[in-house]
């Protein structure tokens, strides 16, 4: 009988967690750049809430390939 990988799962958990703030960070600074495009800080702000979306994107992504190897992999 196949058991789960509680190190990996854990692991898994953990980047889960660490997209959680970054999910709504993201958008929210995205949010304040728009608002604010006639400021000189605008592509600053801007470029660094499309890289904090970017990041909770592969935390995410990297979260499930681990859960994943974690339930189904030997």
């Amino acid at each position: 009988m196949k058991r789960t990988n509680k190190e990996t799962l854990a692991k898994g958990i953990r980047f889960f967690a660490g997209s959680v703030p970054l999910i709504f960070l993201g958008p929210s600074i995205i949010y304040s750049a728009f608002n604010n495009q006639d400021k000189p800080l605008y592509w600053p702000v801007l470029i660094l809430g499309i890289l904090v979306s970017t990041a909770a994107g592969f935390l995410i992504f990297k979260g499930i390939q681990t859960l994943i190897k974690a339930l189904f992999d030997e």
